[in-house]
């Protein structure tokens, strides 16, 4: 949801309401009673979640220059494979094929 700034023209009173975009614009200041003027500022937005640059293609392409460059990627890497364990006084007998 957007941000919107409103300036109280009697007063000066700033202030700042997040607002559906089809919600009604504030009209009267909650401290002196006067006209609210909606005022034009830049953009404040924040994507969050999966679905963006910064969350997902970004990620990708930094994990394919490590990997072209012999760098392994530390969050992708698996814990080492352990061999299965023996019981205690016998070896491994090799598997007959018959």
């Amino acid at each position: 949801m957007p941000l919107y700034e409103y300036k109280c023209k009697k007063c000066g009173l700033s202030v700042e309401k997040i607002q559906k975009v089809d919600h009604l614009p504030l009209k009267k200041c909650s401290r002196c009673g006067g006209v609210l003027e909606k005022v034009i500022s830049s953009p404040t937005i924040q994507f969050k979640g999966t679905g963006w640059y910064v969350t997902d293609y970004a990620n990708k392409e930094k994990k394919r220059e490590e990997i072209k460059h012999g760098v392994k990627p530390k969050k992708d890497e698996s814990p080492p494979k352990k061999k299965p364990a023996l019981a205690k006084g016998k070896e491994a007998q090799p598997a007959l094929h018959g």
